[in-house]
């Protein structure tokens, strides 16, 4: 137990080290990902991993060129839904920035929860990716759940829990994120498939 539990923090570390640092992006060449072990071994098609990234990208602008340096949003796309979050100062710039990522093609639908209030401190945001990190490793440490299949996203202690699961594992990755010190509320926004739907996706041999 103690080797797992030094095992999950050192992975915590690593991981909120890297979601700090933009260095640590995935390089994208011609349209793939390299070292892409993970690209692999996501549910998603690589050509949905590669839009996704480019979404992400030109909502980004678009809503810099919406609300320029009002507020503070990011954009997180999976399968070609896009959760905004961070915090704006009016419901008018909420509703921009929205429709900002809207207008971005290939965007199938948006999921809005970007907060009326002033931006959150630089500390608040190390701590959600600390936060993200811990959820990350705990999906790591519980051997149950595939750890690859969700995309983690913290917002003031809220945690997004974004992938193409099945019921079973959607469930048991919520009850792991709340168990992690410090999550105050977890929002699942997941893609449900079946068990079946799961085993076809299994490398076949």
């Amino acid at each position: 137990m103690k080797t797992n539990a030094l095992r999950a923090a050192g992975l915590a570390a690593a991981l909120a080290a890297c979601n700090l640092l933009s260095a640590c992006a995935p390089l994208i060449v011609g349209g793939a990902v390299l070292g892409g072990t993970l690209m692999a071994t996501d549910r998603r098609t690589s050509g949905a991993q590669v839009e996704d990234q480019a979404i992400e990208l030109k909502s980004m602008n678009r809503i810099r060129d919406a609300l320029g340096d009002r507020g503070h949003v990011s954009t997180t796309s999976y399968n070609r839904v896009v959760l905004v979050t961070g915090e704006v100062s009016n419901e008018a710039d909420k509703a921009a920035a929205e429709q900002a990522v809207q207008r971005v093609e290939n965007v199938k639908s948006t999921v809005n929860e970007l907060e009326i209030m002033g931006p959150s401190s630089l500390t608040s945001r190390s701590n959600d990716a600390i936060l993200s990190s811990k959820v990350k490793a705990t999906f790591v440490d519980a051997k149950d759940v595939f750890a690859n299949a969700f995309k983690v996203v913290t917002e003031r202690g809220t945690v997004y829990l974004m992938g193409r699961v099945t019921d079973r594992e959607a469930n048991r990755a919520t009850e792991l994120a709340r168990s992690v010190s410090g999550v105050q509320k977890v929002v699942r926004l997941f893609e449900i498939i079946t068990e079946q739907e799961l085993a076809d996706l299994a490398p076949k041999k």
